[in-house]
């Protein structure tokens, strides 16, 4: 049937509804960001200092890991290995006790900051599911890099050492009771992570944290991509260490058990190999330097601290 006289009204007042509902949200948007912004610190705090110099401090750790592995892909020689082996990498350089202090400070810094956002809230993540799962997992974080921290601290000093490795920590976790229950949860949990990192790669959701209005085009363009490169490869080695974990539970095998640079290792073994691990390396460099990218950028809200 034709359009009667009041059809093309109605068409033209839809229209303008939905494009004054769109106007509302992206004012609300705009009003949150600002309020948001307001909330900053106007000059550096302690804890403003500790997260950049985390942040800066983690990125480079990253970058090493990745810049190692990118260098076996292309058959220039070395090894894949993990945060740890990427912190012996650090000792074995001219002035490396220094340069290992300095690392462990930063990342004592990272950890403390990460332990500040699971315990303060300064991200508005919310007392919801969704906000005390991201706080939980900053918690985690934090006990994470405090032992990546001491790991360095011990190199500086020692020259060795330096934590246990996943085989062994596995290996302890079975001899407890339900050892093999704990050991499966932990290796879903990881996979789970490992898809939340793929996720974060598509949604690019770490932007709503960063200082867009700060940065020129050209920058946003090129830390989103960095970020979403290498959310996607923290995702797919993840998944891989996470059902390598599975694996030595069900099997009650801790030598099935591998950390990052197992992971790595794996992926050079599989068909096309070095060029996966190519693709992926490249990714965690570019990871790291979306970690230095944070340490300019990253919003760092304003809490009291008392």
């Amino acid at each position: 049937m034709p359009d009667t006289p009041r059809e093309p009204g109605r068409r033209e007042a839809g229209r303008r509804a939905r494009e004054a509902k769109q106007a509302a949200k992206k004012a609300k948007q705009v009003v949150e960001r600002r309020a948001r912004e307001a909330t900053e610190h106007s000059g550096s705090s302690w804890v403003e200092r500790l997260a950049r110099f985390g942040y800066a401090t983690k990125g480079v750790v990253y970058a090493i890991v990745g810049g190692l592995a990118l260098a076996v892909a292309i058959g220039a020689g070395g090894r894949t290995t993990d945060p740890h082996g990427a912190l012996e990498a650090i000792g074995a350089q001219p002035f490396g006790v220094l340069l290992l202090i300095l690392v462990a400070v930063g990342l004592v810094g990272y950890a403390l900051w990460r332990l500040f956002q699971a315990v303060a809230d300064p991200d508005k993540e919310g007392r919801d599911v969704k906000g005390l799962a991201k706080r939980v997992g900053h918690g985690i974080a934090a006990l994470i890099y405090l032992g990546l921290a001491f790991s360095a601290g011990q190199l500086a000093v020692a020259a060795g050492g330096g934590g246990g490795s996943p085989q062994d920590w596995t290996a302890w976790l079975l001899s407890q009771p339900f050892g093999q229950v704990v050991v499966v949860g932990v290796g879903v949990a990881v996979v789970l992570y490992g898809v939340f990192q793929l996720y974060q790669a598509y949604k690019a959701q770490f932007r709503e944290y960063l200082k867009l209005n700060e940065m020129s085009a050209r920058e946003e363009t090129w830390i989103t991509r960095g970020g979403r490169l290498g959310y996607a490869a923290r995702g797919v080695v993840f998944g891989i260490i996470g059902v390598f974990l599975m694996q030595a539970a069900l099997r009650s095998d801790p030598s099935q058990a591998t950390g990052l640079g197992g992971a790595l290792k794996e992926l050079l073994q599989q068909p096309f190999g070095p060029w996966i691990l190519g693709t992926v390396a490249f990714g965690l460099v570019a990871y790291g330097l979306f970690m230095a990218s944070l340490a300019r950028y990253r919003r760092i809200a304003r809490v009291t601290v008392v």
